[in-house]
């Protein structure tokens, strides 16, 4: 990221990386200036670098969010994210084709290098007036990319410079400029202590060991709690086989003792009639 002066640099390093590339195309003296296309064409070969318009980036618009801890602590600077749209003119002899041979340098130069270099921002930044900018700094690099302009964009663009005669030029289209905010965040305290704690498996509050479910217990809530028995069915007509059932085996139980009274009995009567027999 970089602080405001970054777009001005962009465009400083932008006429530069051109300028240094018009080689071996160009083997004579062509000016590079960083302003909107002349009134009156120029006399010299000449390359208009014209800023016309920017933009905030469609992708980055809403990465920025809420900066500020409840407290109202700067925990990271604001930051706006910008697409910086040129207008690039070429001026010459049209005898000798001057101003086609300066943009097809300028659209070799764009192909080939697309994204400014530390070096060269260092190097636009050297001009008084951009003394101070951190934009070589930045890990976000500028790359720019050429931008398809119909006849209907390019009349209305040129409508808008006043008395200005069209002539050839080229749109592109610089991707990504990060402006931060002045405000410095708080930096983060660091730790002053350390605390471990070791607990074994099965205690209060120790973690699950893997591979292994937790034991779910079950909830008692008044919505889940288990419904009780039914009571048992009481009615005459119901108890009517139950009474039978009770009845017949305290019977059965009854007449087992008196079974067992009777075969002693019996048996002594045996024994009586045999000693009679005996006597007789």
């Amino acid at each position: 990221m970089s602080n405001a002066l970054a777009i001005a640099t962009v465009t400083q390093a932008l006429a530069l990386l051109i300028e240094n590339n018009l080689s071996p195309e160009m083997d004579i003296a062509v000016k590079v200036e960083t302003r909107k296309p002349p009134a009156e064409p120029p006399a010299e070969p000449t390359i208009n670098v014209f800023l016309y318009q920017v933009t905030p980036n469609p992708s980055m618009r809403h990465t920025d969010l809420p900066t500020r801890a409840s407290d109202g602590t700067l925990l990271k600077r604001p930051a706006t994210a910008l697409d910086l749209h040129f207008l690039i003119s070429a001026y010459g002899e049209e005898a000798e084709l001057v101003g086609h041979r300066l943009i097809g340098c300028v659209v070799r130069t764009l192909h080939e290098i697309p994204v400014l270099s530390k070096e060269l921002i260092e190097l636009a930044a050297e001009r008084p007036y951009l003394a101070g900018t951190d934009l070589a700094d930045s890990p976000q690099k500028v790359r720019f990319t050429p931008t398809v302009m119909d006849i209907d964009e390019t009349s209305k663009l040129w409508g808008m410079l006043h008395q200005t005669p069209y002539t050839l030029s080229v749109a592109y289209q610089a991707s990504l400029v990060l402006i931060e905010g002045r405000e410095r965040p708080v930096p983060v305290k660091p730790v002053e202590r350390r605390t471990v704690k070791v607990l074994p498996f099965g205690a209060p509050g120790a973690p699950v060991p893997p591979g292994r479910p937790e034991a779910a217990e079950p909830e008692t809530s008044p919505e889940t709690s288990p419904e009780p028995e039914a009571a048992p069915d009481v009615s005459p007509k119901a108890a009517a086989p139950t009474r039978k059932r009770a009845a017949a085996r305290t019977a059965k139980a009854a007449a087992k003792p008196a079974a067992k009274r009777a075969a002693p009995a019996r048996a002594r009567k045996g024994t009586e009639a045999g000693a009679d027999d005996k006597e007789s």
